[in-house]
């Protein structure tokens, strides 16, 4: 009988321009819709990567150093952004967040849309005027 997977601490690189916060977090293995990005009004970010299945009928896993998904994240934001008007992208086994800075924070959940094989999508205007 196999294990349940644990929840993986994310590592994530954070840096902002004069007006976007920009997080970028990897998450390798997860299909666009296994992830989710929220954004709350107290100023916090919660990422998520849900577990993608476990191997299934294995009789016997010689080494396992890793897995896939079940990943978790929350972090204080350092500053008021937009999460409705974010662009989120995952490439790569990456995923990237770009937050307008704002005066106040507006909440949101961002889900990615699939685009392609292991790749999503979810566009605001991440600072930019639209077009």
């Amino acid at each position: 009988m196999q294990e349940k997977a644990k929840i993986q601490h994310i590592p994530i690189k954070m840096y902002r321009t004069p007006d976007r916060l920009m997080v970028a977090a990897p998450m390798p293995g997860l299909q666009p819709e296994d992830i989710t990005a929220v954004v709350s009004e107290n100023q916090r970010l919660v990422i998520q990567g849900d577990l993608r299945g476990l191997l299934k009928d294995i009789k016997e896993l010689l080494v396992d150093e890793w897995s896939v998904g079940g990943y978790y994240r929350e972090i204080e934001l350092p500053s008021p952004v937009d999460g409705v008007n974010a662009n989120v992208s995952y490439g790569n086994g990456v995923l990237v967040l770009a937050f307008p800075l704002s005066a106040q924070t507006q909440p949101a959940t961002l889900k990615l849309q699939k685009t392609g094989t292991d790749r999503g999508e979810h566009v605001g205007t991440a600072g930019h005027p639209s077009h």
